[in-house]
């Protein structure tokens, strides 16, 4: 498979790579002995503590507040 390099420094992924990785939005890019290497991101656990976090209204104000009164 081949992908080329635009003008703008964009590479599209050929379909048949990214149809393997549905859930994928990010790769950690590396060069590896003379070669470019994609690595796919998962969202880590933490991901989804932000997410649910945020899901629930509790803002970075919030944990402060918690922190704070925790430490008392």
């Amino acid at each position: 498979m081949l992908a080329k390099k635009t003008s703008k420094n964009q590479i599209t992924l050929p379909k048949a790579i990214v149809s393997r990785y549905p859930d994928v939005t990010y790769f950690d890019v590396r060069e590896e002995d003379g070669r470019i290497v994609l690595v796919p991101l998962r969202e880590s656990r933490s991901d989804e503590v932000r997410a649910r976090l945020e899901a629930l209204g509790i803002t970075d104000d919030d944990i402060a507040e918690a922190v704070r009164w925790a430490r008392q």
